[in-house]
C-alpha cells in the first residue's frame, strides 16, 4: 500500500475524480453531485480534500477552522472535517499517512482540531486514533461529543464548542427535525426517507438545510453538518435509514 498515489482535489480535477463516498450508490447520485458543488465552493476557502487513488473510502478533509462547518471556536487552528478509511484498506497505515498530510499542512497554525465522541460512533473517527497522535480532549457537548485538539502553539487558546451546540436541544419543540447540509452525499436521499417515515406515523416533521458557514456554526448540533431532533431533544448525528429511524421512534414513543 506504500506506493498508492495520493490525490488532492482541485477545481481542475474535481469533475474527473470521484469523492470516495456514494460513488456506486444509485440512490445518492443527486447527493453526490451536490457534494461536488459544495466542494467546489469550499476549495476557494482553503478546504482540502486528499484521497488515495483507489476505488474506496480512503480520504481526509480539512480546512482552517474559521471556515469549518462545525459550531466551534478555534481561531488559528486547522479543522479535520471528515476522515475515513474503510474496508480492506484498514490496518495498512493509510490513516496515519492521511493525518500526516494534515499535520504537515498545519505547521504554521496553532494546531489541529476535530469533533469526535466518548465512544465509537458512526460518521466520527474513533477518538483513540487521534489520542495516539497527541490529540487531547479540550471541550465536550451533550450527549457524547468531544472536541479534540493537537496544539503546536502551547500558548494558543483551547478550541471550544459554541454555546448553541451545548444545549442538546433545538427551537422546534414538536415532531421530528433534521438539520443537514450538502457536505455528505448521503443526506439528500436519506433526509427525505426520514421525513416519509414521520409522515406515515403522522408526526410533524421538518428538514432544515444549512447552506452557509454561519448557518452551521449557529446550528444546535455539535456535529454541525447533520443533526436529528425529536420534540426539541437531540436524538443523533447519524444519517438514518428507514429501518433505523423506525426502531428509534419505537423506543422513544414506547
Amino acid at each position: 500500500m506504500e506506493n498508492l498515489e495520493l490525490v488532492t482535489l482541485t477545481p481542475d480535477n474535481l469533475e474527473d475524480e470521484h469523492i470516495c463516498c456514494a460513488f456506486s450508490d444509485k440512490k445518492s447520485v443527486e447527493g453526490y453531485n451536490l457534494k461536488k458543488s459544495w466542494l467546489r465552493e469550499r476549495i476557494t476557502e482553503g478546504f482540502v480534500f486528499k484521497k488515495f487513488d483507489v476505488r474506496g473510502k480512503v480520504f481526509i478533509e480539512y480546512t482552517p477552522a474559521e471556515y469549518a462547518w462545525h459550531p466551534i471556536d478555534a481561531p488559528g487552528y486547522m479543522c479535520i472535517h471528515c476522515f475515513w478509511v474503510s474496508g480492506k484498506y484498514k490496518g495498512q497505515g493509510l490513516g496515519k499517512r492521511l493525518l500526516e498530510e494534515c499535520i504537515n499542512d498545519s505547521q504554521d497554525m496553532n494546531g489541529i482540531v476535530v469533533v469526535s465522541s466518548k465512544g465509537k460512533k458512526p460518521f466520527l473517527t474513533d477518538k483513540s486514533f487521534f489520542v495516539k497522535y497527541g490529540f487531547e480532549v479540550c471541550d465536550t457537548a451533550p450527549p457524547y461529543f468531544e472536541l479534540l485538539a493537537k496544539r503546536f502553539n502551547p500558548d494558543a487558546p483551547l478550541p471550544q464548542f459554541r454555546p448553541n451546540a451545548k444545549t442538546g436541544t433545538c427551537y422546534h419543540q414538536e415532531g421530528l427535525v433534521v438539520y443537514y447540509t450538502d457536505q455528505c452525499p448521503y443526506t439528500n436521499f436519506y433526509v427525505d426517507e426520514m421525513l416519509a417515515v414521520a409522515a406515515e406515523r403522522e408526526i410533524p416533521a421538518y428538514k432544515i438545510r444549512l447552506t452557509t458557514i454561519e448557518d452551521v456554526q449557529n446550528a444546535p448540533s455539535p456535529f454541525g453538518t447533520f443533526g436529528v431532533y425529536y420534540n426539541g431533544e437531540f436524538v443523533t448525528h447519524e444519517i438514518l435509514s428507514r429501518k433505523r429511524l423506525i426502531k428509534i421512534l419505537d423506543k422513544i414513543m414506547g
